[in-house]
This record gives structure tokens, sequence and C-alpha cells, in this order.
């Protein structure tokens, strides 16, 4: 790699933006901009969740859901915790996408029990005993 002659930024082939940051392949923080939109809206107390979610500053936040920048690996993390159209971008991005039936399947459970609970509720909740 050479230096240019005049200015004090790097060449762009080497992934320089020369704006003060390294260009991405926008793959990333676009998927990650999308998944958030699609699991908070584009809102602003869907900024204040995520800030308060990551512990990042809401002008962050703003820059992950426009796609300005992606979120760093820590703050990756607790995206991925809260949410899971997050997990599944992620899992898509990386080729997992297998992984995310079995998050399905303990979601449809959980929602089984809870739904075979409440008919339980109703059952005893009726005085002559019988369930419909």
């Amino acid at each position: 790699m050479s230096f240019p002659k005049k200015g004090k930024f790097f060449p762009k082939e080497n992934g320089y933006n020369g704006k003060g940051g390294h260009q991405t392949n926008g793959c990333f923080v676009e998927e990650i901009a999308s998944a958030l939109k699609r699991s908070l809206g584009d809102s602003r107390a869907g900024v204040k969740t995520v800030a308060a979610w990551t512990g990042a500053n809401e002008k962050t936040v703003k820059n992950w859901f426009s796609g300005t920048y992606g979120p760093s690996g820590a703050h990756l993390i607790a995206l991925v915790q809260h949410s899971d159209e997050v997990l599944g971008t992620f899992l898509a991005m990386a080729g997992r996408e297998d992984l995310m039936v079995a998050v399905k399947l303990a979601a449809a459970e959980d929602a089984i029990l809870d739904l075979l609970d409440a008919v339980r509720r109703l059952g005893e909740d009726d005085p002559s005993g019988k369930v419909c």
C-alpha cells in the first residue's frame, strides 16, 4: 500500500472512507437496521427501548436504526438477548437459520402451555364443573 502524496487520508481501496471511519459492506448495518425497525418500529420509543436494552447513547441507536452504523459486539449481544428479529437476522447472516427452528419451537411450546393453562382456568371458573 502506498500513501497518497497529498492529504491525511488513506486510499479508499483499503476500507477507509476518509471521514474518520471505515467503510462497511453495508449488508450488516442494513440488515440490523431492518431487523430493529421490524421489531420495534421506526419511532422514538423504539430508539429509547433499544438504548435501555444496550446502555448505548440514543444518538448511537438512531444511527443503528438509520443504517449509518452497526452495533458493536457487546451491543449486538444485548440486542439479540431482547429481540427475536435481531437474533433471526444475525443467525441468517451467519448461515445458521437452522438454529431459529429451535427458538421457534421453544416459543411455540410456551404458547401451547399458556393456552392449556388458560383452558384449565376456564374449567375452574365454571360452577357446573363442565368444560365446553
